[in-house]
């Protein structure tokens, strides 16, 4: 992955690209224009914005009658992406996928029963992007404000990482294809799998990893296998660890899924989804 996070991804001062707006400083992508906006009032915008984009959704997914076309839907949500995470952003390449690829790590049988069931898996693609684009931007947002609140009061986000941790370890092995990754992430509703070769993990495949480095680069999902998408090595903290020392691990990285380990054995996954419900516990 490259350096900062991805979609759901934990990087407090990486670019927010609006080229007429506000940027975060030392990544302007357009002219900087000082509003007298604070980060959580600019953050709180772009969330308002994913919120009704998601509500102009609902019609599509319900099958009634939409105030604009899906042609039109989907040019306002790729500009709305690209105002907010840049053009290039691995945001924006997953809601081209959702738009495009969205066949290519369906099951056989999903396949087989005709373009029905494809163009319903790409519509629910579309809107785990934008659910996945809106988590991210909450994140931020409680990061500022618990940054704002511990300048103030000097305070820190509190619990440990076995307070917030999955317990459940789900893994493919190495020779699988990229198809049946994509397959075990719905079924098991994760974001990430570890990869084994049979006697340890030796890698980590997540959803963003399918739609940037295999769905993206043309991969044949039915022989490809996770190896050629994985993430290595697994980075991993332990159990006891504070929760802020994670936070900063995954920003170090540019990763959003962490092993937790308890005497260097893997016991757990720790995501971003789990540190938004600290940040929520903490607020």
């Amino acid at each position: 992955m490259p350096h900062g996070m991805t979609a759901t991804g934990l990087e407090p001062d990486r670019a927010l690209a609006l080229s007429s707006g506000p940027t975060w400083e030392g990544h302007s992508m357009g002219k900087r224009v000082r509003t007298g906006l604070t980060r959580v009032d600019i953050l709180d915008r772009y969330i308002e914005r994913f919120k009704q984009q998601l509500v102009r959704f609902q019609p599509f997914l319900s099958r009634k009658r939409a105030t604009v076309s899906l042609e039109q839907f989907d040019e306002a949500a790729e500009d709305l992406i690209s105002q907010v995470f840049g053009a290039a952003s691995d945001e924006a390449e997953a809601y081209l996928y959702a738009k495009t690829g969205e066949s290519a790590l369906l099951p056989e049988e999903a396949q087989e029963s005709g373009t029905h069931d494809v163009e319903r898996e790409s519509l629910q693609q579309r809107r785990q992007v934008l659910e996945s684009c809106l988590a991210d931007l909450e994140l931020r947002r409680r990061v500022q404000s618990q940054r704002q609140s511990a300048r103030e009061a000097n305070g820190a986000l509190r619990g440990t990482v076995e307070d917030y941790m999955s317990h459940d370890v789900r893994s493919i092995h190495r020779a699988a294809t990229i198809k049946e990754a994509g397959r075990l992430l719905q079924k098991y509703r994760v974001g990430s799998l570890l990869v084994d070769d049979g006697s340890r993990y030796i890698g980590i495949v997540t959803d963003s990893d399918l739609s940037r480095k295999a769905v993206a680069k043309g991969l044949d999902p039915n022989t490809t296998t996770v190896m050629a998408c994985m993430s290595k090595p697994v980075v991993s903290i332990e159990e006891t660890e504070p929760l802020s020392e994670a936070v900063a691990l995954m920003k170090k990285e540019g990763i959003r899924h962490l092993a937790v380990t308890a005497d260097r054995t893997i016991i757990g996954v720790l995501s971003i989804s789990d540190l938004l419900r600290a940040y929520e516990a903490n607020s």
